[in-house]
Protein backbone atom coordinates (compact mmCIF):
# COMPACT_ATOMS: atom_id res chain seq x y z
CA UNK A 1 0.00 0.00 0.00
CA UNK A 2 1.50 3.42 -0.80
CA UNK A 3 2.31 5.49 2.04
CA UNK A 4 -0.03 8.44 1.74
CA UNK A 5 2.45 10.97 2.40
CA UNK A 6 4.35 9.84 -1.18
CA UNK A 7 3.22 12.01 -3.94
CA UNK A 8 0.66 9.93 -6.30
CA UNK A 9 2.86 10.64 -9.76
CA UNK A 10 5.42 8.70 -10.54
CA UNK A 11 9.40 9.60 -10.06
CA UNK A 12 11.90 8.71 -12.69
CA UNK A 13 15.61 9.57 -12.14
CA UNK A 14 17.66 11.29 -15.22
CA UNK A 15 21.45 10.68 -15.75
CA UNK A 16 22.91 13.27 -14.60
CA UNK A 17 20.97 12.13 -11.37
CA UNK A 18 18.26 14.24 -11.54
CA UNK A 19 15.06 12.81 -9.98
CA UNK A 20 12.12 14.68 -11.62
CA UNK A 21 8.35 13.40 -11.63
CA UNK A 22 5.81 12.99 -14.50
CA UNK A 23 3.85 16.29 -13.62
CA UNK A 24 7.22 18.12 -14.57
CA UNK A 25 6.98 16.40 -17.95
CA UNK A 26 3.83 17.63 -18.48
CA UNK A 27 4.88 20.87 -18.12
CA UNK A 28 7.65 20.32 -19.95
CA UNK A 29 4.79 19.55 -23.09
CA UNK A 30 2.58 22.59 -21.91
CA UNK A 31 5.33 24.83 -21.99
CA UNK A 32 6.57 23.70 -25.48
CA UNK A 33 2.01 24.10 -26.64
CA UNK A 34 1.89 27.57 -24.91
CA UNK A 35 5.38 28.78 -26.92
CA UNK A 36 3.57 27.76 -30.04
CA UNK A 37 0.46 29.64 -29.14
CA UNK A 38 2.80 32.23 -28.66
CA UNK A 39 4.68 32.22 -31.54
CA UNK A 40 0.88 32.10 -33.34
CA UNK A 41 -0.24 34.86 -31.76
CA UNK A 42 2.75 36.78 -32.14
CA UNK A 43 2.25 35.91 -35.86
CA UNK A 44 -0.84 36.89 -36.26
CA UNK A 45 -0.79 40.24 -34.74
CA UNK A 46 2.20 41.18 -36.75
CA UNK A 47 0.37 40.38 -39.87
CA UNK A 48 -2.74 42.23 -38.32
CA UNK A 49 -0.07 45.24 -37.61
CA UNK A 50 1.30 44.95 -41.48
CA UNK A 51 -2.61 44.89 -42.72
CA UNK A 52 -3.58 47.83 -41.31
CA UNK A 53 -0.76 50.09 -41.85
CA UNK A 54 -1.50 49.00 -45.74
CA UNK A 55 -4.92 49.99 -45.31
CA UNK A 56 -3.98 53.20 -43.33
CA UNK A 57 -1.87 54.45 -46.20
CA UNK A 58 -3.87 52.88 -49.02
CA UNK A 59 -6.70 55.02 -47.59
CA UNK A 60 -4.99 57.97 -47.38
CA UNK A 61 -3.35 57.57 -51.06
CA UNK A 62 -6.89 57.00 -52.12
CA UNK A 63 -8.23 60.79 -50.24
CA UNK A 64 -5.39 62.15 -51.92
CA UNK A 65 -6.43 61.39 -55.40
CA UNK A 66 -10.14 62.20 -54.35
CA UNK A 67 -8.89 65.57 -53.23
CA UNK A 68 -7.05 65.58 -56.87
CA UNK A 69 -9.87 64.79 -59.27
CA UNK A 70 -12.16 67.39 -57.44
CA UNK A 71 -9.62 69.85 -57.79
CA UNK A 72 -9.44 68.67 -61.80
CA UNK A 73 -13.40 68.80 -62.11
CA UNK A 74 -13.08 71.96 -60.85
CA UNK A 75 -10.53 73.17 -62.89
CA UNK A 76 -12.00 71.62 -66.24
CA UNK A 77 -15.43 73.74 -65.35
CA UNK A 78 -13.39 76.94 -65.63
CA UNK A 79 -11.46 76.47 -68.95
CA UNK A 80 -13.75 78.00 -70.99
CA UNK A 81 -14.11 80.88 -68.99
CA UNK A 82 -9.91 81.15 -68.87
CA UNK A 83 -10.20 80.74 -72.73
CA UNK A 84 -12.84 83.57 -72.99
CA UNK A 85 -10.44 86.00 -70.74
CA UNK A 86 -7.51 85.40 -73.20
CA UNK A 87 -9.39 86.62 -75.67
CA UNK A 88 -10.26 89.63 -73.85
CA UNK A 89 -7.05 90.14 -72.84
CA UNK A 90 -5.61 90.11 -76.71
CA UNK A 91 -7.75 92.38 -78.30
CA UNK A 92 -7.17 95.23 -79.89
CA UNK A 93 -7.81 98.48 -78.07
CA UNK A 94 -8.30 100.35 -81.31
CA UNK A 95 -10.72 98.43 -82.87
CA UNK A 96 -12.90 97.55 -79.23
CA UNK A 97 -14.99 99.77 -77.74
CA UNK A 98 -15.14 99.75 -73.24
CA UNK A 99 -18.97 98.70 -73.94
CA UNK A 100 -17.74 95.07 -75.19
CA UNK A 101 -15.08 94.79 -72.82
CA UNK A 102 -17.36 95.43 -70.17
CA UNK A 103 -20.15 92.34 -71.31
CA UNK A 104 -16.72 90.04 -71.88
CA UNK A 105 -15.38 90.37 -68.27
CA UNK A 106 -18.66 89.87 -67.23
CA UNK A 107 -19.46 86.86 -68.88
CA UNK A 108 -16.15 85.39 -67.95
CA UNK A 109 -17.54 86.74 -64.08
CA UNK A 110 -20.52 84.27 -64.74
CA UNK A 111 -18.90 81.52 -65.99
CA UNK A 112 -16.70 81.15 -62.97
CA UNK A 113 -19.01 82.04 -60.78
CA UNK A 114 -21.58 79.19 -62.13
CA UNK A 115 -18.90 76.73 -62.22
CA UNK A 116 -17.51 77.48 -58.66
CA UNK A 117 -21.62 77.69 -57.62
CA UNK A 118 -21.60 73.82 -59.08
CA UNK A 119 -18.63 72.79 -56.36
CA UNK A 120 -20.25 74.52 -53.16
CA UNK A 121 -19.02 78.00 -53.65
CA UNK A 122 -21.67 80.85 -52.52
CA UNK A 123 -21.23 84.15 -53.10
CA UNK A 124 -21.71 86.50 -49.63
CA UNK A 125 -24.08 89.65 -50.59
CA UNK A 126 -26.16 90.95 -48.19
CA UNK A 127 -27.11 93.86 -49.21
CA UNK A 128 -30.85 94.90 -46.93
CA UNK A 129 -30.29 91.76 -45.06
CA UNK A 130 -29.95 91.75 -41.37
CA UNK A 131 -25.86 91.77 -39.91
CA UNK A 132 -24.59 88.62 -39.32
CA UNK A 133 -21.15 88.55 -37.56
CA UNK A 134 -20.58 84.90 -38.24
CA UNK A 135 -20.20 86.12 -42.36
CA UNK A 136 -20.07 89.87 -42.36
CA UNK A 137 -17.66 92.01 -41.12
CA UNK A 138 -18.70 95.94 -40.75
CA UNK A 139 -15.98 98.40 -41.46
CA UNK A 140 -18.52 101.13 -41.13
CA UNK A 141 -21.79 102.34 -39.19
CA UNK A 142 -23.87 104.68 -41.19
CA UNK A 143 -27.11 106.52 -39.89
CA UNK A 144 -30.37 103.97 -40.46
CA UNK A 145 -33.50 106.46 -41.45
CA UNK A 146 -35.87 104.02 -39.16
CA UNK A 147 -35.37 101.99 -36.07
CA UNK A 148 -36.71 98.98 -38.91
CA UNK A 149 -33.25 99.84 -40.66
CA UNK A 150 -31.30 99.19 -37.43
CA UNK A 151 -28.65 96.38 -38.15
CA UNK A 152 -29.05 96.06 -41.63
CA UNK A 153 -26.41 95.85 -44.43
CA UNK A 154 -26.39 99.33 -45.95
CA UNK A 155 -23.51 98.47 -48.68
CA UNK A 156 -21.09 96.19 -49.69
CA UNK A 157 -17.39 96.89 -49.82
CA UNK A 158 -16.16 93.38 -50.87
CA UNK A 159 -18.42 90.08 -51.02
CA UNK A 160 -17.63 87.20 -48.82
CA UNK A 161 -16.85 83.67 -50.21
CA UNK A 162 -18.30 79.91 -48.24
CA UNK A 163 -17.17 77.07 -50.06
CA UNK A 164 -19.10 73.87 -48.84
CA UNK A 165 -20.18 75.40 -45.34
CA UNK A 166 -17.09 76.82 -44.74
CA UNK A 167 -16.46 80.47 -44.29
CA UNK A 168 -13.64 81.13 -46.80
CA UNK A 169 -13.82 85.27 -45.83
CA UNK A 170 -16.72 87.06 -44.31
CA UNK A 171 -18.37 90.03 -46.38
CA UNK A 172 -16.84 93.47 -45.71
CA UNK A 173 -20.13 95.81 -45.34
CA UNK A 174 -21.22 99.26 -44.13
CA UNK A 175 -24.16 98.46 -41.57
CA UNK A 176 -27.09 100.91 -40.62
CA UNK A 177 -27.14 102.54 -37.29
CA UNK A 178 -30.84 103.41 -35.31
CA UNK A 179 -29.57 106.54 -32.99
CA UNK A 180 -33.20 107.91 -32.67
Amino acid sequence: MPDPEESPTDTTSRDDGAVFDDADALTEAESADVQRELDDQRDKYLRLAAEYDNFRKRTTRERQEAHWRGQADMVKGMIDALDDLGRFAHVDPATTDAKTVVEGVEMVERKLNKTLAGHGMEIINPVDHPFDPSLHEAVMTEPAASEDEDHLVARVFQVGYVFNGQLLRPARVVVKQWNG
